[in-house]
C-alpha cells in the first residue's frame, strides 16, 4: 500500500500532507473565510452594501447553482459536482477582478418531508431544518466560497411571504394581447367601466351586478380557478402536473398510480406567454438541446381551425372544431376522434347503436353510453405520455355518432380514443390515415377507409406518407404542392364559414394547486359568493397553521368525492374574520397549498436582496446584478429543462411586464453538468444491495458467499450505491475530493465514480505540498533564485492553458496541465529549492480547484492576506513559443483524438492528457485502461 493510500502512521515524515493535516487546514481556512467575510459580495445600496467602495470598476458576475432539496440522507459525492464546478469558476473570476455573487439556498417545501412526517409524527419543519443544517455542514466542509448572508430556504417565513406576494401580482394581472404583456387587473376593470373595452356579452359594465363583475374579471386573471380533469394520485393525496407523471401513468415520486378526475384547481395562465417563451430562446446562451425541449414542450403549431357538423340524438347540428396543421388533407378525413374526457362526447352520442354498426366498433358494450363509460375509466388510468407512446396498439370505441366533412359532405364516424388528448388543440381531431401514422394504425385496427391525398413516390410501399408531393383525390386542390394546397384550402374554409387560419400549442396552463400541508399557503380567502379575494400585502405572510395529522382525508377508490386537504383540519385557521375594507366579515381560506416549483421560480431575486422587508428587490440592486440579461452563469441538471426553467421564465416575464424587475429572462447562460455514476449491485432476486458490503474476487462480486451482479447507474439511495463526502473528507480531505471530481471528466458529461482512483488527486496535492514545504522539518523550501529558461517557459505554457480551461469550464484538462507543470518542477528541482517566482504562480493556478492547501501554502510563503483576490497569473505571450508535436491518442489501437504537446513531454504527463481528452473519455465509457502504451510525444494507446 502506498503512503498516499494508507492511514497516517508514525513512520511517515512528520510534516507530510495527510488527510489529518488536510482536515485541520481546511477547517481553519473555512473559519477564516467566514470570520473575515471573504466571499461577501457587496450591493450598491441597502443592508449588504458594506465594502461597496472597494468594488470600483470591477465587473459584476452572478453565478448560481440549481439549489438542492435538503434530503434526510444528506449529500453523496455526486451532489457537489456542480457546486464545486461553480465554485472553481467563481474563484477564478474573482481572481480576475470580478465582483462575484455566489451563494446557495434550499428548496425545502415538498412531499418528502411531509411523507416523513406522516410516517414518524415529526413536524415537517423539524426534519427540514435538521436536513438543511446537515447539508450546510457538508457543503461548508467543501470550502465553497459562498456569501452565507444571502442563503435562503423556501420555508423561511420571510421568504415565502414574497412567494405569496408574487402570486398576488400574478392574480392581480391580466394579459393584454394588444400590448403583448401583462397589465394590472385594475386597468382592465377601468377599461370595462369606461366602455373602452366591451364586455363579452356587450352589456354595459354598470349593468352587471357585483358578482357578475367579479366573475367576469376573474376569467381574465393570470392566476385563476378552473375545474378540469387533473392527475389525481390517491396515495399521495394530491394533484400532480403532467410533468410529474411517468409514461406508465404513475407518480414520479413514489411510483403510485395516478388517475384523471375533475377538480377545481388554481392555474397559472402560462399559455398567454407561449409565443414569448419561444421567441426569446435565441437570445439565451443555452444548449440547443435544452432550447429544443422547451420549444417541443410549448409545441407551437400553425394550421387551421376546421368546423365539422355532428349529428346529435335530437337532430340538431353540433359544431365540432378541430385544429389541424394539414388542412390540405381534408378530403382524406375518413373519421373523427375525440379525447375521452371531452364533454361533447355525451352531447353527440345516441342511446343505441345505429343500424349497421360493425361489431368491432362496439367492443363488448350494450350501447354507446356503456362503451363510452367503460373506455373513459380505462383512459383515466393512463398518463398522457403513455397514451401517446409510439408503437402502442390503438384502442377506442365508436360513439354511435357521425359528423359531416365540410369539403365533400361525407358522413364520417366519430370515435373516442386515448391517443387524442384534451391538451392538444380542441381535444378533437380529423383523422387522415393516409398521411398520419397514428391515424393509419387506428384505421387498420378498426377497418376504416384510407384515402390518399398526397401522391407518394413511385414504388412507395409504406403505411402513412407524411412527405411532400402533388395533391390527389382532393377536388379543387388536385395537382397543387402542399404549401399551395394549405393556402388554397384555408381560403376555401374562410369563404364558406367553416374554418380559419390559426395557431395552437401543446402547452397547457400550469396546474398550481396541491392538496398537501408542507407548501406555501395561498394568500386567498373566499366570501359567501365562492369567488376568490386577494389578501392585502400587509396581511402577508399567511403562515402555515399547526396540525397533528398531515395525511389527506381518505377517499374511497372510485368515489367522486372531493378530498379534503390536510389544512382543512386547522378549523380555527380555515375560517377567519377579517376586515378587508368593508367591515369585519367571515371568510374561508384556500385550503390547498402551492407546488414546490413556486419557491424555485424566483430564488435568484432573493439572493440579491435577502434582508429587504419593504420590496421584493431594490431596483438598483436588481439592475446591478441582473441587468437586462439575467444570471451570468446558472449550473444544474438537464432534467429541469421543462419544469423549473419554463416556470421560472414565466414568472420573470410577468414581473418584468409589471415593472418589478429589470431583466425579461432569469438565466442568461445555462450550463448542464453531468452526473456521477457508480457501480450498483443486485442479488439473485434483482434487489439492490449496499455497494459498500460488496467484495470483488477474481473479477466477480460477492456479499458474503452470495454472488451479486454489477451494473452502473446514477449514484443515489434507490441504487444503494452512495458514497458520502464525509467519508472522502476523512480519508483524503476536501481539496482532494474537489480536484478528483473536477478531473474525472468533462463537467457536462456523466462520469463513473471510483474511490480507488481518488488517490491520484491526493498524490498531486502531496507533491505540490512538497514543492513548497520540507516534509521532515516543516520549513518553506523555496528559494529566491531565478528560474531556468525552460522552467519559465513551462510556467507560462501552464498559465495560458489553465486560464483558458478554467474560463471554459474545462476543469479536467486544467488539472492535467497543473499536474504536468508540477511534474516538470519535480524533475527540474529534485532536491527542492523551486524559485519563489515559480512556486507562487503554481499556488495561484491550483487555488480555484484546491483553495485550502493553496491558502495555507500562500500564507507560509509569508503573505498576510487571503489569495482569494490575488490576480490570476497572466501568461507572457513571448514565452509560449516552443517546440510541439501532434500526439496521437488511441483506444485499443484505433485513433480517437490528437493533441499538441511539447516535444519533451513525459510519459505521466502524456497519459494525464490522454485521460483528460473528452473523446477518449467517451470511448473508455468509465472503464479503467488495462494496459497503457506511452510513446510521447508520438503516441499514447490505451488498451481496455
Amino acid at each position: 500500500m502506498s503512503d498516499a493510500a494508507r492511514p497516517d502512521t508514525d513512520d511517515l515524515p512528520p510534516h507530510r500532507y495527510t488527510a489529518a493535516l488536510a482536515n485541520e487546514i481546511e477547517r481553519r481556512w473555512q473559519d477564516h473565510w467566514e470570520d473575515h467575510g471573504t466571499f461577501f459580495a457587496p450591493n450598491p445600496v441597502g443592508d449588504l452594501e458594506g465594502g461597496w467602495d472597494a468594488v470600483g470598476d470591477r465587473p459584476k458576475l452572478f453565478v448560481m447553482d440549481m439549489f438542492p432539496y435538503p434530503s434526510g440522507s444528506g449529500l453523496h459525492v455526486g451532489h457537489p459536482l456542480g457546486y464545486i464546478g461553480t465554485d472553481v469558476y467563481a474563484r477564478f473570476q474573482r481572481m480576475n477582478g470580478h465582483n462575484v455573487l455566489h451563494t446557495l439556498g434550499y428548496d425545502a417545501f415538498g412531499l418528502p418531508a411531509e411523507e416523513y412526517a406522516r410516517q414518524t409524527g415529526t413536524h415537517p419543519r423539524a426534519t427540514t431544518d435538521a436536513n438543511v443544517a446537515n447539508m450546510r455542514r457538508q457543503l461548508r466542509a467543501l470550502g465553497l466560497g459562498h456569501d452565507s448572508r444571502r442563503s435562503v430556504a423556501t420555508t423561511d417565513e420571510g421568504y415565502y411571504r414574497w412567494t405569496q406576494w408574487i402570486f398576488l401580482q400574478i392574480f392581480n394581472a391580466w394579459y393584454d394581447p394588444d400590448t403583448d404583456r401583462a397589465r394590472p387587473i385594475a386597468e382592465l376593470i377601468a377599461a370595462f367601466a369606461s366602455g373602452d373595452r366591451p364586455t363579452p356579452d356587450r352589456r354595459a359594465w354598470a349593468d352587471l351586478d357585483p358578482v357578475e363583475q367579479r366573475g367576469l374579471v376573474d376569467g381574465y386573471r393570470l392566476a385563476y380557478l378552473d375545474e378540469a380533469p387533473v392527475n389525481w394520485c390517491p396515495a399521495l393525496g394530491t394533484v400532480l402536473a403532467n410533468e410529474e407523471v411517468t409514461a406508465e401513468g404513475r407518480s414520479e415520486r413514489g411510483n403510485h398510480p395516478v388517475f384523471k378526475r375533475p377538480l377545481k384547481q388554481w392555474k397559472m395562465r402560462i399559455t398567454a406567454y407561449a409565443d414569448r417563451l419561444i421567441d426569446d430562446l435565441p437570445g439565451l446562451d443555452w444548449s440547443d438541446a435544452i432550447k429544443a425541449q422547451q420549444r417541443n414542450w410549448i409545441g407551437r403549431s400553425e394550421g387551421a381551425r376546421v368546423t365539422f357538423a355532428a349529428h346529435t340524438p335530437n337532430g340538431a347540428p353540433r359544431p365540432i372544431d378541430v385544429f389541424t396543421t394539414r388542412p390540405d388533407t381534408l378530403f382524406g378525413a375518413t373519421y373523427m376522434v375525440l379525447a375521452p374526457e371531452l364533454d361533447l362526447v355525451g352531447e353527440v352520442a345516441p342511446v343505441a347503436w345505429p343500424d349497421g354498426t360493425p361489431d368491432r366498433w362496439k367492443g363488448d358494450a350494450a350501447g354507446p353510453d356503456d362503451a363510452i363509460a367503460q373506455y373513459r375509466a380505462i383512459a383515466a388510468s393512463r398518463s398522457d405520455l403513455e397514451r401517446q407512446a409510439e408503437g402502442r396498439v390503438k384502442t377506442g370505441v365508436f360513439t354511435g355518432a357521425y359528423a359531416t366533412n365540410p369539403v365533400n359532405g361525407t358522413a364520417i364516424p366519430i370515435f373516442i380514443a386515448d391517443y387524442v388528448l384534451m391538451g392538444y388543440g380542441t381535444g378533437a381531431i380529423m383523422a387522415v390515415p393516409a398521411e398520419d401514422q397514428r391515424d393509419w394504425d387506428f384505421a387498420r385496427e378498426f377497418e376504416l377507409p384510407v384515402i390518399r391525398t398526397v401522391a407518394p413516390p413511385d414504388g412507395w410501399e409504406g403505411d402513412a406518407f407524411t412527405g411532400d408531393g402533388p395533391t390527389i383525390n382532393s377536388g379543387f386542390l388536385d395537382g397543387l404542392s402542399m404549401a399551395d394546397a394549405k393556402r388554397t384550402m384555408i381560403e376555401h374554409l374562410v369563404a364558406n364559414g367553416t374554418g380559419e387560419a390559426t395557431v395552437t400549442y401543446r402547452l397547457r396552463d400550469w396546474l398550481f394547486s396541491r392538496q398537501r400541508y408542507w407548501g406555501e399557503p395561498f394568500p386567498i380567502v373566499y366570501d359567501d359568493t365562492g369567488l376568490p379575494i386577494a389578501l392585502p400585502d400587509d396581511q402577508l405572510p399567511v403562515l402555515l397553521p399547526e396540525i397533528d395529522d398531515y395525511a389527506p382525508a381518505p377517499v374511497p377508490e372510485g368515489s367522486d368525492a372531493v378530498p379534503d386537504p390536510p389544512l382543512a383540519r386547522a378549523i380555527e385557521w380555515a375560517t377567519v374574520e377579517l376586515d378587508l375594507g368593508d367591515g369585519l366579515r367571515t371568510y374561508r381560506r384556500e385550503l390547498n397549498t402551492m407546488p414546490q416549483w413556486a419557491g424555485s421560480c424566483w430564488y435568484h431575486l432573493r439572493y440579491l436582496d435577502p434582508t429587504n422587508d419593504a420590496a421584493l428587490v431594490d431596483p438598483a440592486i436588481d439592475a446591478y446584478w441582473m441587468g437586462e440579461a439575467g444570471v451570468d452563469l446558472y449550473v444544474g441538471g438537464a432534467e429541469h429543462a421543462v419544469l423549473h426553467l419554463l416556470y421560472a421564465r414565466f414568472w420573470q416575464k410577468v414581473l418584468f411586464d409589471l415593472g418589478h424587475v429589470s431583466s425579461v429572462e432569469p438565466y442568461h447562460r445555462l450550463y448542464n453538468q453531468g452526473y456521477i455514476q457508480a457501480a450498483a449491485f443486485t442479488d439473485e432476486r434483482g434487489v439492490y444491495v449496499d455497494a459498500e458490503k460488496v467484495d470483488e474476487r477474481d473479477g466477480r462480486f460477492f456479499v458474503g458467499d452470495a454472488e451479486v451482479a454489477r451494473e452502473y447507474g446514477k449514484m443515489g439511495k434507490s441504487l444503494r450505491n452512495s458514497v458520502t463526502p464525509d467519508e472522502m473528507y476523512q480519508q483524503y480531505g476536501a481539496d482532494t475530493l474537489r480536484v478528483y471530481e473536477m478531473f474525472m471528466g468533462p463537467l457536462d458529461q456523466d462520469r463513473p465514480w471510483d474511490t480507488k482512483s481518488i488517490s491520484g488527486s491526493y498524490r498531486l496535492l502531496q507533491r505540490i505540498w512538497r514543492t513548497v514545504i520540507d516534509e521532515d522539518t516543516g520549513e518553506v523550501r523555496v528559494t529566491d533564485q531565478a528560474p531556468s529558461a525552460e522552467t519559465l517557459t513551462a510556467l507560462h505554457v501552464a498559465i495560458d492553458g489553465v486560464a483558458t480551461d478554467l474560463g471554459g469550464l474545462r476543469y479536467n484538462t486544467a488539472v492535467a496541465k497543473i499536474t504536468a507543470f508540477n511534474n516538470h518542477l519535480t524533475k527540474a528541482y529534485p532536491d527542492g529549492g523551486v524559485p519563489r517566482s515559480i512556486a507562487e504562480p503554481l499556488l495561484l493556478l491550483i487555488a480555484p480547484l484546491a483553495p485550502h492547501i493553496a491558502e495555507e501554502l500562500w500564507s507560509r510563503l509569508g503573505h498576510q492576506a487571503s489569495l482569494a483576490f490575488e490576480p490570476f497569473p497572466v501568461a507572457d505571450a513571448s514565452l509560449l513559443v516552443q517546440d510541439t508535436e501532434t500526439m496521437v491518442l488511441q483506444v485499443n489501437g484505433k485513433v480517437r483524438d490528437k493533441v499538441e504537446v511539447p516535444v519533451d513531454i513525459s510519459d505521466d504527463d502524456a497519459l494525464a492528457l490522454a485521460l483528460a481528452s473528452e473523446k477518449i473519455q467517451g470511448f473508455l465509457d468509465g472503464a479503467e485502461p488495462r494496459k497503457v502504451i506511452a510513446r510521447p510525444p508520438k503516441l499514447v494507446n490505451l488498451v481496455v
